[in-house]
């Protein structure tokens, strides 16, 4: 069985997110999807509701599993036992940002194989970040977010 780790801060889960892991579907058998767990980051949703989002976009697929984790990408991997790495690539930028990531996990796992998924056309600006300023300044951002979360997520939202 083939599977691969995708992880990120998912903060909140986007149509990117959801096309990348889509994507992962048709390649491999089983597909980790990784809430990376930064303390020194501030997150608009918390660990729980990322879960809860996650899972609720994934409840009907049994091939996705959700975690969050907290240390580095390597040691997830081997603790998955599973040498592909899935990252989303929107623009050069992290492109180059995905680059030097991969060289240091490198030295440190030569096994591990990192994927680059590229974005859509039409979601090269789609970003948890660009998502969250549109949340900030009351504008919309539902079209950002995968519909069957999109209530969810504005229920969180209207309650923070």
């Amino acid at each position: 069985m083939k599977k691969c780790v995708f992880s990120g801060t998912f903060d909140p889960p986007t149509v990117g997110h959801d096309k990348i892991i889509k994507t992962c579907l048709e390649i491999f058998d089983e597909v980790i999807v990784a809430i990376m767990l930064n303390p020194e980051k501030h997150h608009f949703f918390s660990e729980e509701e990322r879960l809860k989002l996650l899972q609720l976009l994934y409840k009907d697929e049994k091939r996705v599993k959700i975690i969050s984790y907290n240390g580095a990408a390597v040691d997830l991997l081997k603790k998955e036992n599973t040498p592909f790495y899935v990252r989303g690539i929107r623009n050069t930028v992290d492109l180059e940002y995905e680059n030097a990531n991969y060289y240091a996990s490198k030295k440190l796992n030569d096994d591990i194989i990192t994927l680059y998924v590229p974005a859509e056309q039409d979601d090269i600006h789609v970003s948890s970040a660009m998502v969250k300023s549109h949340i900030k300044f009351k504008k919309d951002y539902l079209s950002y977010i995968p519909e069957k979360i999109r209530r969810t997520v504005s229920e969180i939202v209207d309650g923070k």
